[in-house]
């Protein structure tokens, strides 16, 4: 399948982390996301139910940032990956989760992981 819908720039404030820094103090986190899906009737429709309302699932990932805490990142990405495929129009999802200022020493860069799972 080749339709895609990129949702980007997802921000959140969460406590995952290995780091007990992390699980108390929290952090920022970046969400992007890649959906295949199929958009071809909504193409011809015009009409928001002939494709995938991604709204509540923004809200539903954006609420796991904030309240759910994983020791790993990419658990964090596979729960998110997870709630996407959900919703039985997702096919395929590439969730990329960053830390957008990760507390390590002598470091200002940013850390990130990026999974694709698929619903089969």
């Amino acid at each position: 399948m080749a339709d895609c819908i990129y949702l980007t720039g997802l921000r959140a404030f969460g406590y995952s982390g290995y780091l007990e820094a992390e699980q108390v103090l929290g952090q920022w986190f970046q969400v992007d996301l890649t959906l295949w899906v199929d958009l071809s009737k909504a193409a011809e429709s015009d009409r928001l139910e002939d494709t995938y309302d991604y709204r509540n699932n923004v809200a539903t990932v954006l609420q796991l940032i904030r309240t759910e805490r994983f020791r790993l990142i990419e658990r964090l990405a596979g729960a998110i990956a997870q709630i996407m495929l959900s919703s039985g129009q997702v096919e395929q999802v590439t969730v990329r989760l960053t830390k957008v200022n990760p507390p390590i020493p002598d470091f200002t860069g940013q850390v990130a992981v990026e999974i694709t799972r698929s619903r089969n």
